[in-house]
Parts: C-alpha cells; sequence; structure tokens
C-alpha cells in the first residue's frame, strides 16, 4: 500500500454511477426539442463543467441566443422521466470498490457537479450513499469544475492535504480540476479514452474502479 495516500476523491457521474451516457444523450435530446443542434461531441465538452463556463460553451457552439436555462430544464424533465421508468445503474465493480476501500481505513470523499438533492437521490437508491465521509457538490463552492475549488473543499473537509488524495475522473474538465488542485489524479476512461490534453495532467489511468486498487 502507497502510505502517501490517506483519501479518494471521486466524481460521481460516469464514474461512481452510470449516468454520464444519460446526461450526453438528455443534453442533446433538450436542445433538439428547442431547435439547437447540438450532437455528442457538443455534450461531452461539458462533462462535469460548472454553469457559468457551461453557458459561456454552449453559446459559443450555437450563438448568444443560446437558452441554456430553457434547455437545461428540458433536459433535467427527460432525464428524470427516464429514470423514474427506468431506474439508474453504478458502474461496474463501484459497491465492490468503495466497500474495500472502507475496509481499508481510506478516507472517501465525492466531488460532482449534480446538485446535493439528486447526487444523494441516485447514490441512496444504488446503496452507496453511506459509503462516502464528504460529499461536495458544485453549488458549495465558489467556482466548480474545470476550476480546482471542489477538490480542494473535498480535500479541505476530510482534512488532508490534496497531494495525499487519488481523485477519480472521466472528463478533461474534471481532470484539470482535480490535477490543479494537485491531487493525484487517475482516469478512469467512461465515454472516451484520455486526450493529448489531459495526459500530461494524470498519475495514471484504469481501466475500471477495480483496477484503481493498484494505485493505492
Amino acid at each position: 500500500m502507497n502510505p502517501d495516500i490517506k483519501c479518494i476523491i471521486s466524481d460521481m457521474d460516469g464514474v461512481i454511477l452510470d449516468t454520464e451516457k444519460l446526461y450526453v444523450r438528455f443534453w442533446c435530446e433538450a436542445a433538439l426539442f428547442y431547435g439547437y443542434p447540438m450532437e455528442t461531441h457538443h455534450a461531452l465538452s461539458i462533462r462535469s463543467m460548472a454553469r457559468p463556463f457551461a453557458i459561456a460553451k454552449l453559446k459559443g457552439f450555437f450563438g448568444e441566443d443560446f437558452d441554456y436555462c430553457k434547455v437545461h430544464d428540458k433536459r433535467i424533465e427527460l432525464m428524470d422521466k427516464f429514470i423514474s421508468e427506468n431506474g439508474i445503474e453504478s458502474k461496474p465493480g463501484a459497491a465492490e470498490f468503495l466497500g474495500f476501500l472502507k475496509q481499508n481505513g481510506y478516507r472517501v470523499a465525492l466531488a460532482t457537479a449534480t446538485a446535493p438533492e439528486r447526487t444523494k437521490k441516485y447514490l441512496s437508491a444504488l446503496g452507496l450513499y453511506d459509503y462516502f465521509d464528504e460529499i461536495v457538490c458544485a453549488s458549495m463552492v465558489a467556482k466548480g469544475k474545470p476550476e480546482p475549488d471542489i477538490y480542494l473543499y473535498a480535500a479541505e473537509k476530510l482534512g488532508l492535504a490534496p497531494e495525499n488524495c487519488i481523485a477519480l475522473e472521466d472528463s478533461l474538465n474534471g481532470i484539470k480540476s482535480a490535477s490543479s488542485a494537485g491531487c493525484k489524479t487517475v482516469m478512469v476512461p467512461d465515454l472516451d479514452r484520455p486526450s493529448a490534453e489531459a495526459i500530461p495532467l494524470l498519475y495514471g489511468v484504469a481501466d475500471n474502479l477495480i483496477d484503481v486498487k493498484r494505485f493505492l
């Protein structure tokens, strides 16, 4: 075991929960509903991105008249309907991995762009909520991902220095956030592989959550 690693701080969507694919799908459907030609690559570019940054990014794609709030609310409506009818899934090995961390004395925190009430609802539905010692959402910090605030605050709440934390991320925005906070950032790929921009920022790449154990 690496004695320098005291905790894991993980993103939620695409790392713990298999929900990133739903965000991408319903961002595109909601935008198309209002006549904006959003495609998968547009939606991928705003993964984990805090609202102010996402608004600027999407206006850059679709023009200043892009109505973020209207599209966002429609995305929530569509995604909520889908989840109510089909449920929600965790990523393979999530419960096993989180259980391993607790059994071996690691502190565990979540750093997510998802709102607190939805975070609790989703994790509780799968019996994963109680594995986390701390949960930090973007609404709790001044600036969300890709800024470092959320990881700095999560480490602070755990009482640890960022360099003693492994951060688990699946998106470039999350990787930028965790890396700039000083965490040892491990990518657990979900919808894409590590990009040329991401690779220099990474401590490593894991095939899945169980594979993260080799970095501990």
